[in-house]
């Protein structure tokens, strides 16, 4: 169907609201536009759905949503042997409209037969995946856009094993889609009738008290420790997401009572008014934070994002103010952490195992080796650190795996669900910050020592964006060229290994649109599409005797690789 066409099946839809005609007719001159919202559906991935909010079928909206789901629902039908199996978890985060979605999809899937456990509000991502365990769900779904800016919403779809959806399954709805006419095809149950008849439960407390128990289990406790848990000084920013309620709560829990919660960002709000951005990843959008800790001599601040998956560190340096701890680092700090403390209180298992992605630093092989733990590197995703503790568990070893990060601030320390935690992560963060403090050291200072055991490892990433329609074309084609015409150097550094992970024959993991560049001096680059934005990522590892000499050679290799880019 041609863009032309389908914009006229849309403004014609008796579906559509009036605010939602006018909304089409609005834009009804612009070619441009409506080529952009009905060129092509918005796609269903491993990740899900992630799109801007307005009415048309590239984008998020209601209709969309329901279509999605409905060959969501085919598949679920599909996959379960009988109805009893059909049951499946509903969640969603605080964006604009994400109670709407949440309550549509629910709709959709009770219409289908299924059994829908729906939260009775915004919870953190990894509730959701733990829910689905929890409830023996065979998938679920939680409506959030994650870290993205407050015009996207989106939702994160997953599979009864708690992680995101592998790439068959995904494959498998969206050809269901093909058959779905968005507007006659998705069934609907009405929310009330839903619960009324008991195809629609609401969950509430006895899940996050269930979920909480999980993650205070893993919580990690010294001899003596307790009463530096009580002097640490801790300011938290949810950043207007739903890591509101159960960080602070978790944290309190678990001793960390000294904690200051930044108060005009402990609100639910779509616009995320405070922050220009609400990622932990950027600095700035702990300026708020950073006030609070310095007025109250806080010793760090933690800042999750919207749907509370990640988390973000900030610690004081030597100086008093307040610098960021990357992904990579604070990963590394943590798996170091765990692996001295078991040690230590002989909780190690026999053959422990931790997991990170493949675009993580190095570092941590050398700290896991260090512990005698084998370290396994994955795709990126937090499915593929889930894919590893699934094998375990079929192995009934799930016992061995003790930690799993990826370099985007997401963490994970124990199997009770399949995704990034930051509820877990603040949580360990703190009883780390707790412990260094109990022995007069910090975390900062802590990570001046593992730098200096093992190498000044420097890790970063810049992003290459290629907006509108031809974005995507863009960056196949410069993916393809780098495969077609392989470099041979790097700003002067030979290039002596070139990894294609399109080639799972040699990778060993399945194909994934990733080349990593191992170059002469040890270094290396590495170059992948985003799977969420229309971006190009490269990772970069350089070494140096300093901090200085490791930054001087990231510039030298990104200024080499920029025309490249262009």
């Amino acid at each position: 169907m041609c863009w032309e066409t389908a914009y006229e099946q849309w403004l014609n839809a008796p579906a559509l609201s009036q605010q939602e005609q006018e909304e089409l007719r609005a834009i009804q001159k612009d070619k441009m536009e409506l080529r952009e919202r009905f060129y092509a559906p918005l796609a269903f991935g491993t990740a899900g759905l992630r799109g801007t909010m307005k009415v048309g079928l590239h984008h998020m909206n209601v209709h969309v949503v329901r279509w999605v789901t409905q060959g969501f629902a085919e598949v679920i039908c599909a996959e379960s042997d009988w109805a009893g199996d059909r049951k499946a978890a509903v969640c969603m985060d605080g964006r604009k409209n994400s109670r709407r979605f949440a309550e549509a999809a629910a709709e959709v899937l009770a219409a289908n037969g299924i059994t829908v456990y729906l939260f009775d509000g915004p919870r953190p991502t990894p509730e959701l995946s733990f829910a689905v365990r929890e409830y023996g769900c065979i998938a679920g779904l939680n409506v959030t856009a994650s870290h993205n800016p407050k015009e996207y919403n989106g939702y994160k779809a997953y599979w009864c094993d708690g992680a995101q959806l592998q790439t068959e399954t995904a494959m498998a709805v969206s050809a269901r889609l093909e058959e779905i006419d968005v507007f006659a095809g998705p069934k609907r149950m009405d929310l009330q009738r839903g619960i009324e008849l008991g195809r629609i439960c609401l969950l509430g407390r006895s899940c996050d008290e269930a979920y909480l128990k999980a993650v205070e289990e893993l919580s990690t406790v010294w001899p003596g420790m307790e009463a530096d848990k009580e002097k640490v000084k801790i300011v938290y920013t949810p950043l207007h997401g739903c890591g509101y309620q159960l960080v602070p709560e978790i944290l309190c829990r678990t001793g960390l009572q000294r904690l200051l919660c930044e108060p005009s960002q402990m609100v639910l709000d779509g616009d995320f008014s405070t922050v220009e951005s609400p990622n932990p990843e950027y600095p700035e959008s702990f300026a708020r934070a950073a006030e609070l800790a310095i007025r109250e001599n806080a010793d760090l601040i933690l800042g999750t994002d919207p749907d509370c998956d990640r988390v973000g560190l900030l610690v004081r340096g030597p100086s008093g103010k307040f610098l960021p701890l990357s992904g990579n680092q604070t990963g590394v700090l943590l798996l170091d952490y765990i692996c001295a403390g078991r040690i230590e209180k002989g909780t190690m298992p026999k053959n422990p195992v931790a997991v990170k992605s493949i675009v993580s630093t190095p570092l941590a092989d050398a700290v896991a080796e260090h512990y005698g733990v084998e370290l396994r590197s994955v795709l990126t995703g937090f499915k593929w650190i889930g894919d590893q503790i699934a094998q375990l568990e079929a192995a009934d070893e799930v016992d061995r795996f003790i930690f799993g990060f990826e370099e985007s601030y997401g963490y994970l320390a124990g199997p009770y669900v399949r995704d990034k935690d930051a509820v877990i992560g603040s949580m360990l963060i703190c009883e780390m910050a707790a412990y260094y403090r109990s022995i007069g050291s910090s975390l900062k200072q802590r990570m001046e020592e593992i730098y200096a055991q093992y190498g000044r490892y420097l890790n970063k990433v810049d992003s290459f964006e290629f907006p509108g329609l031809s974005g995507m074309d863009k960056m196949s084609a410069l993916m393809q060229g780098l495969r077609d015409k392989p470099l041979t150097e790097i700003a002067g550094h030979a290039i002596v290994k070139v990894t294609d992970y399109q080639k799972p024959e040699e990778t060993g993991l399945p194909a994934a649109n990733v080349l990593i560049y191992k170059l002469d001096n040890g270094e290396t680059v590495v170059v992948r599409p985003s799977g969420t934005e229309p971006k190009i990522k490269i990772y970069y590892t350089t070494l140096g005797k300093n901090l200085e000499e490791a930054e001087a050679e990231k510039e030298k290799l990104a200024e080499a690789l920029k025309p490249i880019m262009a």
